[in-house]
């Protein structure tokens, strides 16, 4: 598994009510990163943002002109794999609101919609993409890799209700 450091920076106390998740997202952001075969510098760090609707909705009105909430927003900092002392992959952020929405909704446990789009937001940051039929369905393979590997199922199947994940083994290295 690689090392590449995670920080978990909580902006919204709701998601303060769920302190297995920050180890539990780091761990699928490492998994993922081994599973796609992603190349990082060995001193990659990435940052998850576990965010609110206001700010995600300010970030995503500023960076992208979008004014409203989603549930996922990835900003990547330059080349994945480039040198320096610190190589910052870039941010993903979350907001609480529209990811418990849509987990409600969907009768997915929150955590698991929640890994779920921090391994959507790394793709991204790595080039995936789903602007076509070819790239969307590369990029959900990839997911469901992920996400079977972390015993979460599968997010694109039918009315799939499931159940609460298990505490995730921690994490080895940050």
């Amino acid at each position: 598994m690689t090392a590449m450091d995670v920080d978990i920076a909580i902006k919204s106390e709701q998601w303060a009510a769920h302190p297995e998740l920050g180890p539990f997202l780091a761990h699928a952001a490492r998994k993922t990163v081994e599973i796609a075969r992603l190349k990082t510098e060995p001193d990659a760090e990435l940052s998850i943002v576990l965010a609110g609707d206001d700010l995600v909705r300010g970030l995503n009105r500023t960076y992208l002109g979008r004014d409203s909430a989603t549930n996922v927003l990835s900003f990547p900092q330059g080349s994945a794999i480039a040198g320096g002392a610190r190589h910052l992959l870039g941010d993903i952020a979350l907001a609480y609101e529209t990811v418990a929405r849509e987990a409600a909704a969907a009768n997915k446990p929150l955590p698991h919609h929640a890994v779920h789009l921090v391994v959507h937001g790394l793709l991204h940051l790595f080039g995936y993409d789903h602007d076509s039929n070819a790239r969307a369905t590369e990029m959900e393979d990839v997911e469901r890799a992920v996400l079977e590997a972390l015993a979460i199922p599968d997010p694109y199947a039918e009315d799939e209700v499931q159940s609460e994940p298990a505490t995730p083994a921690p994490a080895t290295s940050s």
